[in-house]
């Protein structure tokens, strides 16, 4: 809505090599996107939570997991703290924040990679979360165009709800059916 492009013109940046040739040459681009996606989802899901399924089961692996997921993203609040990047207090509430919705998260795509059996889903979750972040909620409410805009959240989280199950049922990624999450 506040693209200052036609969408043709949007659609032809986002798909022009040069555009790519730089992210590809950013060594933060690359980190957020490939890296710490890739590293972390292996390290997560592929390895974490197919050792606490067998320990743990699939409720507890679902909430395990996803925990020492977001216990891993503490560092962020050392970095912080360190380079005095804010307040002590506001340091802790974005920490606390960013634990629950990274918890969240990672609960979501263990769900994912346990519905599928794939590490593909997962993988491309996170690179696109990483590259949105979290939803600017308050933006939203104080956006001009919020009659618009706040109906579209809702019809995003609602179809996300509705569509969350039929879309990743197991025969459709050749997963036995059958798993903790089926």
């Amino acid at each position: 809505m506040d693209c200052p492009w036609a969408w043709p013109d949007a659609l032809q940046v986002l798909c022009a090599p040069r555009l790519w040739a730089l992210c590809v040459r950013d060594v933060r681009w690359l980190r957020n996107q490939v890296v710490a996606p890739l590293s972390e989802e292996l390290v997560f899901r592929a390895c974490m939570l197919p050792m606490l399924l067998p320990c743990t089961g699939g409720a507890r692996a679902l909430l395990a997991g996803p925990l020492l997921f977001a216990l891993a993203h503490f560092h962020h609040v050392i970095e912080q703290l360190r380079f005095r990047q804010g307040s002590v207090g506001s340091i802790l509430v974005a920490a606390a924040f960013q634990f629950s919705y990274t918890a969240v998260f990672g609960a979501y795509t263990a769900f994912i990679f346990l519905r599928t059996g794939h590490l593909a889903g997962p993988v491309l979750c996170h690179s696109f979360c990483n590259s949105v972040g979290f939803p600017a909620l308050g933006a939203a409410l104080g956006h001009r165009r919020r009659r618009a805009l706040l109906p579209c959240y809702a019809l995003g989280v609602g179809l996300f709800a509705l569509l969350l199950r039929p879309l990743t049922q197991p025969r459709l990624f050749g997963a036995p059916p059958g798993g903790p999450c089926s």
